[in-house]
Order: C-alpha cells, then structure tokens, then sequence
C-alpha cells in the first residue's frame, strides 16, 4: 500500500528527519513494477531506499519512496565445495553472512557486521579488511525502472570499482536491485593479515582458526571502534579512502613518514581517509547535536537533533581542511539526498 507523507526518519541510519510525499515497501518482482507503474501515472520521481545505511537526507524527498525487501536464500548449485547462491536483495546482509558462516561457506566473513541489506553489497562493491564483493560476486538482477524489464548482469558488466559499480556510475537511478548471487568456497583461504584480525586471532592455533573465528574478531574490532547506529545515528564510514599516484604519495610520505599507506600498484597507492581526518584535528570533534566519531574519524554521528543538512556542512569543512593540509581530496562515500 502506497502511503502518502510518510516519515521515513526511522528507516535511516543517521536518524536525520526526513520525510517522502509516498512510501511503499515492496517485497517481490511484481509488488515493484505495480509501484513503478503508479509512480510514472502519477508522475512521482522515485527514490530506491535498502537498509538505509549509506545515506543522508539533506531535505524531504519529494515523489515515492520505494523500500526493496525482497527476501530469500536459494542454493544454485552446490558442488561439495563451490556454493552458488542467490539472495533477496532486502536481506540483512550481516545475518546472510552469519548464515553461510553456520553452513561453513568461505569469502566474505571478513564483511562481518556491515550496515545494510544485500542489495547494497554490489552497488557499492562493499569491502573490508582485504575483502570486497567482487572477490564473490557472480551476477546481479534487476528491473530497468523505466521499462519494467528484468536484466542479469553478470559480474563483468557491473564494473564494479572501489565502492563503485555501474548502478552508481553511468547506470545510477535506472535499475532496482532485486536479488544477489554469489559463488561462495568451503575450502576458501582464511584472510586475517589485514587490519588487527591476527592479533585478535593471536590466541587460537592457527591450524584450528575457523571462517567464524575470522568474523568474530573482524566483530570485536568494527564494535570497539564503530557506533551502533540503534544508539548513535551514523551510516558508518562517512568517506572514501584516496587512491593517489605514487608520485604525489612519494611528496607527502617524506613530511609524513607515518602516514599508513596500501600499495594498488606500481602507480597508485591507497590512504586512510581516518587518518587523514585525525591528523587535520576532526576526531572526536562536537557540534552538540552531532559530531565525528571520538574512535574512528571517518564516522560522522547524529547525537539527536542534527539535520542532514547540518550534518553535510560538517563533512564539507572536512574536507576542505583535509586538502588544505594534505592537498588530497576527500569523497563522501554515502550518497546525499538534496
């Protein structure tokens, strides 16, 4: 049922107040073309909303507020080591982890406990301490909003980037993601030398470590230094961390020797964005209303009462600070409504 002047506050992360002149919650293939179709009668722009996690309402949307919440997870093919499975896009994407966990299917443990539904995992190549979903990803379905029709891209086509993909490049705004597949492996290798993961595994015998001791630890590190959203609005990390040339690393590396630095290639090298911001004075900065995280700089929080609009002023001077003393531009990871 489309209903009209909807509050969608509490289908936020940040819990900044925002409202949609319509809102439905879709759950299947046709529950979603019925509500594109009254959209393009009514003439409404159509807003799509996942977990909410990855976004800032900086106004009220005006048009309708589609929520995907398709459900579902169906094994493909199961070769006794190679599991290929396919999810509704609106799983929690923490529990589908926990779930293939429990079935003892390798890959994405490390992706332990990131906000949002499965949906999002693609459109914004999720990734985490050495993992991103493209390292699983098999193919992706969606229906065009103009036209209605179904599409599979397979892993190729979706040009999936750092926290990019073709459904926020060339294609953002023409596809709903309706479901997920991924190629997942009993035998998959456990990745822990990324972040602090082996010294939270320092105390359990290599040869014994399991896929759930991974997530656990990668568990315990996000929550010592990641607020909970159900207490403290955030939609977790607020930028991205700048790949530069080597080049221009080599000239800030020499006036900052401590500077973390992940080498891509012969030519790039990644930084960390909370580094970054700690080093330019932002972390644990307060506004009263809301602020930057005191135990990860690249978290900007809602302490209650904050608009988004407030809130993107915050991440502007940020910014701004950021390249006036590193000279390195920083890019909002969470897509901005205004």
């Amino acid at each position: 049922m489309i209903k009209p002047q909807f509050d969608i506050t509490d289908k936020l992360t940040f819990n900044v107040p925002a409202k949609s002149s319509f809102y439905i919650e879709v759950f299947s293939d046709e529950e979603l073309l019925e509500a594109l179709a009254w959209a393009q009668i009514n003439n409404q722009h159509i807003l799509l909303l996942g977990g909410g996690s990855n976004i800032l309402f900086h106004k009220d949307f005006d048009g309708l507020v589609i929520q995907i919440s398709h459900k579902g997870i169906t094994v493909l093919n199961d070769d006794g080591r190679f599991i290929e499975v396919v999810i509704g896009a609106g799983e929690n994407w923490h529990e589908f982890v926990l779930y293939a966990i429990e079935k003892g299917w390798g890959g994405i443990e490390n992706l332990s406990l990131i906000p949002g539904r499965v949906g999002a995992s693609p459109m914004q190549n999720i990734g985490a301490y050495g993992v991103e979903i493209i390292d699983v990803l098999k193919y992706v379905e969606a229906i065009n909003i103009s036209t209605g029709k179904l599409r599979r891209f397979k892993v190729e086509e979706c040009e999936l980037g750092y926290r990019d993909s073709i459904f926020k490049g060339r294609e953002k705004g023409k596809w709903a993601i309706t479901r997920v597949a991924y190629t997942l492996d009993r035998q998959s290798p456990l990745k822990m030398s990324y972040g602090a993961i082996e010294a939270e595994l320092s105390s359990i015998p290599f040869e014994t470590r399991t896929y759930k001791d991974v997530s656990d630890a990668v568990i315990r590190i996000r929550q010592s230094k990641l607020p909970d959203p159900a207490v403290l609005g955030n939609a977790g990390s607020f930028f991205k961390n700048p790949i530069i040339s080597k080049v221009d690393f080599d000239k800030i590396h020499a006036s900052h020797p401590d500077m973390p630095n992940y080498p891509q290639d012969d030519s790039l090298v990644k930084l960390a964005a909370g580094w970054l911001i700690d080093k330019a004075g932002w972390k644990g900065h307060d506004r009263v209303t809301h602020g930057v995280h005191d135990k990860q700089a690249l978290v900007l929080i809602n302490k209650g009462g904050a608009t988004g609009g407030e809130i993107w002023i915050l991440a502007k001077e940020i910014m701004a600070s950021v390249k006036e003393k590193f000279g390195i531009e920083l890019e909002p990871e969470v897509n901005q409504i205004r």
